[in-house]
């Protein structure tokens, strides 16, 4: 017979194993060639000397010269708050009652409840890799009050059954997408929740960990790394080269000698060897119709989670729905790491239960948790384009 305890032991015997490697390595291309450590973690932080250049103690002299002084390694420290990223599972006690004769129909239950949990980590941690770490979807053009539906700047972010704020000059209204015509650009909304002014304001995640001011609840993603007009990991950039990554807005013709010269460029500057590039599937198609002008063979590179790739003299080439539109981006992964105390859990207190009963309600929450923060050890050895024409 199905009880709340064997429930409880599936969950950590058979189901964490196969959630913490789907998290780690199914959910983005990119993020399953980072490597996870608990290094450097301190407490709540993430504190992390990233190297500078190199050691001056180097150089070439007489047989009965003075030998070099040494002038040690240089650092930049970087302090980073970890970022809480949970997970969570919601089970009715009608489900679990009705189930708890038939063992095949608990663990179909269970089943499609890990489903929609990858299924929404796949979309949202996904996400946070391109974005600033705030939280932000999107910037609002405008608003229909009569259809319901408000229309930003891109659409890659939303999806169906989201929960978002939208901030206006009377404060914030959460509403749930309905719908998202990507055609059109048009976020269709189930509530009537339309006051104030929206033009030009942000559209953010909304839950209770996420508010229109929020600067620091997500992942320090690529679109962080890449605001060179803001510090990073503490660290102000300002005459800090090494910390400026390539950004290229004047190339808007996609050709294999522009790529190369960028990954060169960045290599040069500060040594580091570019093996993933990202795109926009807009990009990734000018790019095959590059590969097809030259006559070129499409080769193809299988990556973790059963991804394909194109190629570029080795590197693959990954079209992502969460990168910015007219974007590639050259990144060296090697140089990036998702810093951690630990990997996945279940959250259990006390109590060591998993599934919890929820205050007034007949269902149970399971919540999976994980504390960490994405570092990137030398910013200013990556690079992207910004203005390519799809």
């Amino acid at each position: 017979m199905v009880t709340l305890t064997s429930a409880d032991n599936a969950l950590k015997s058979v189901y964490l194993e196969v959630l913490q490697n789907q998290l780690n390595t199914g959910v983005n291309p990119f993020l399953a060639k980072i490597k996870n450590s608990t290094k450097d973690v301190w407490g709540k932080e993430v504190i992390k000397l990233a190297p500078l250049g190199i050691n001056g103690g180097i150089s070439a002299g007489t047989e009965t010269g003075d030998l070099p002084t040494a002038t040690g390694n240089n650092y930049l420290k970087f302090v980073s708050t970890l970022k809480n990223l949970y997970g969570s599972i919601s089970i009715t006690d009608k489900a679990i009652r009705a189930s708890a004769n038939n063992a095949g129909a608990f663990v179909n239950l269970l089943n499609d409840e890990m489903e929609g949990l990858l299924k929404a980590a796949t979309f949202n941690f996904g996400r946070m890799l391109y974005g600033d770490g705030s939280g932000k979807l999107g910037t609002l053009s405008a608003v229909d009050t009569t259809n319901l539906y408000f229309t930003t700047d891109n659409v890659q972010n939303y999806i169906e059954g989201q929960l978002v704020d939208l901030t206006n000059t009377n404060g914030t209204e959460t509403v749930t997408v309905k719908a998202v015509d990507r055609a059109t650009g048009k976020i269709y909304i189930k509530e009537n929740a339309f006051t104030g002014t929206y033009a030009n304001n942000g559209v953010f995640v909304a839950t209770d960990a996420y508010a229109a001011d929020s600067t620091s609840n997500e992942l320090t993603g690529l679109g962080k790394i890449f605001d060179t007009s803001s510090s990073i990991y503490g660290v102000t950039r300002t005459n800090l080269f090494a910390l400026l990554p390539a950004i290229d807005s004047s190339t808007t013709t996609l050709t294999e000698v522009a790529m190369q010269k960028l990954i060169d460029d960045s290599e040069l500057k500060c040594g580091t060897n570019i093996d993933f590039i990202s795109c926009s599937p807009g990009v990734r198609r000018k790019y095959q119709g590059v590969l097809a002008t030259n006559k070129q063979l499409v080769n193809t590179i299988d990556l973790a989670g059963g991804v394909k790739a194109l190629s570029f003299n080795g590197i693959p080439v990954v079209a992502d729905r969460f990168c910015p539109n007219k974007t590639m981006f050259f990144l060296d992964s090697k140089t990036f790491c998702i810093h951690q105390l630990c990997d996945w859990r279940w959250l259990e207190g006390d109590s060591g239960k998993i599934l919890k009963q929820n205050a007034g309600k007949a269902t149970y929450n399971a919540t999976l948790v994980k504390y960490a923060e994405m570092i990137c050890d030398i910013p200013g050895g990556q690079a992207k384009f910004s203005n390519i024409t799809e």
